[in-house]
């Protein structure tokens, strides 16, 4: 039997996220190993919000946090539990800990402590208070009395038993001094109470392991109903700095309002720490649940590389329908655009929709590519004139030839321009690729788009001229 696996309950597995903020690519990560998980070996996946600490949780980002997973794809089969609404369980368990002698009052501040602390050593609780017998009152905590001896086993799916001595683990707070449980009691109690057969969560969480499964054991919950743990490689920036919030982009929102596809972000987030054995990186989500396996996950940290999560989005974009593609473009095509909106027509975006689809990695390109379709006039990008039109030898004189050229066309298709621009650029002695330039500045405003001659063929024969007679007259300008 594979050891990530229970014999004895139904797999059971949670996402606990804070509501302090949008919810990370890393946490994210999280829910979609569980997810995975659960949905492999047909077991039960728990919704619960940390929402412990007052100050800091709030409504709106719980509503944020819920939204974004169902943008992933990810349902709930139970939840969303609140802690919030849960804290007579926690304070229940403080209490039993107090009244057995695992737990005590104390008044250390912070500053008292770091005052106790000996020059160049890390501060940390010194157990003053373990025997003072103090009550409760105002800012007073109630810590855990760690055991002085012994070890503390983790056993992990990813990286094996992990042994923690018990002595160099410092008594720790489980209610703050106004009454509210730690996240860490909360969690102790809710795994037990939830029946929690699996945690997996982040590796910066592997420290506060030992603590829970100690919590647990006081409680009175026995060792072999502890849960196996999982904890996921640490993900990364490029400089090998683990992500953060102020550094980094780490808001799985920001990606969506970027143009990434939920079905891209999820395949990309899934090869963060694991791998498939068939070694497919580009999987539909049905293949995903049925190859996916906790011992599979890789412990080392994992790139979060932004150009690779590029490719898998136009991979995804690329396959799309094409009907689902004009309409999943319409947000970004209908809003803060630099058109006026009456100019924007649909018909037109959909003759060009095939020739866009190809090209764009994320849905917040498109309007760039398309803009010239909409504009009055085309916004010559500087550079573009300069490179496109500027260093392009006789450029006006060449320009003069595609509108003769295009006003006699018989009929005004990509084909029968393609021909006549090759015609001209011989006669300019210049490959297609160098004849065409002027006239894509001229039209589109960029050296770079979609392609230039089915580009002509939707924008229509009067505004092609007009935009190549007015770039004719750019030059002439003195």
């Amino acid at each position: 039997m594979s050891p990530s696996l229970n014999p004895k309950s139904h797999v059971r597995v949670r996402f606990a996220p804070a509501p302090t903020g949008f919810l990370h690519v890393g946490s994210a990560r999280a829910a979609l190993f569980n997810w995975l998980f659960a949905r492999h070996v047909g077991g039960t996946f728990v919704l619960r919000i940390e929402d412990t600490d007052p100050e800091r949780s709030r409504d709106d980002l719980v509503q944020g946090i819920e939204r974004s997973l169902k943008w992933l794809g990810l349902d709930w089969d139970e939840g969303p539990y609140r802690q919030s609404e849960r804290m007579p369980l926690y304070r229940e368990a403080a209490h039993r800990l107090r009244a057995e002698g695992l737990a005590y009052i104390c008044d250390c501040t912070k500053a008292d402590i770091e005052a106790r602390t000996a020059p160049g050593k890390s501060s940390g609780y010194d157990g003053f208070c373990r025997d003072r017998g103090l009550g409760r009152g105002p800012g007073r905590a109630l810590r855990f009395r760690t055991p002085d001896s012994g070890q503390t086993v983790v056993h992990d799916v990813i990286r094996g038993d992990v042994v923690f001595e018990n002595a160099t683990l410092e008594d720790f707070v489980v209610l703050r001094g106004g009454g509210e449980p730690m996240f860490i009691l909360a969690n102790a109690v809710d795994d037990a109470d939830m029946r929690i057969t699996h945690v997996l969560r982040g590796e910066d969480l592997l420290s506060s392991t030992p603590k829970v499964l100690l919590l647990r054991h006081a409680l009175g919950y026995a060792p072999d109903d502890d849960p196996l743990y999982g904890h996921l490689p640490v993900i990364v920036n490029e400089k090998r700095q683990k992500l953060s919030k102020r550094r980094d982009d780490v808001a799985l929102e920001e990606f969506r309002e970027r143009g990434y596809l939920p079905e891209a972000m999820r395949n990309y987030l899934a090869l963060l720490g694991w791998g498939p054995p068939s070694g497919r990186e580009i999987m539909p989500i049905a293949e995903m649940v049925a190859e996916f396996r906790l011992e599979d996950v890789n412990p080392s940290s994992a790139f979060f590389d932004v150009q690779k999560l590029d490719h898998v989005n136009a991979e995804y974009i690329r396959a799309l329908p094409r009907t689902t593609f004009v309409r999943d473009c319409l947000p970004w095509l209908e809003a803060d655009t630099p058109w006026p909106s009456e100019n924007f027509d649909l018909a037109t975006f959909e003759a060009m929709a095939p020739h866009v689809q190809e090209r764009v990695r994320r849905l917040s390109e498109v309007p760039a590519l398309v803009d010239f379709l909409f504009l009055d006039r085309p916004e010559i990008d500087p550079d573009a004139w300069e490179k496109g039109v500027v260093k392009v030898k006789d450029a006006a004189g060449l320009l003069a030839d595609a509108a003769a050229a295009y006003a006699g066309l018989e009929t005004w298709s990509a084909a029968d321009l393609h021909q006549a621009t090759l015609v001209i650029g011989e006669a300019h002695g210049l490959k297609l690729g160098k004849a065409q330039a002027p006239i894509r500045v001229a039209v589109t405003g960029r050296t770079v788009g979609p392609p230039l001659f089915e580009s002509l063929t939707v924008l229509g024969r009067e505004r092609t001229l007009e935009r190549v007679n007015a770039a004719r007259a750019r030059i002439s300008e003195p």
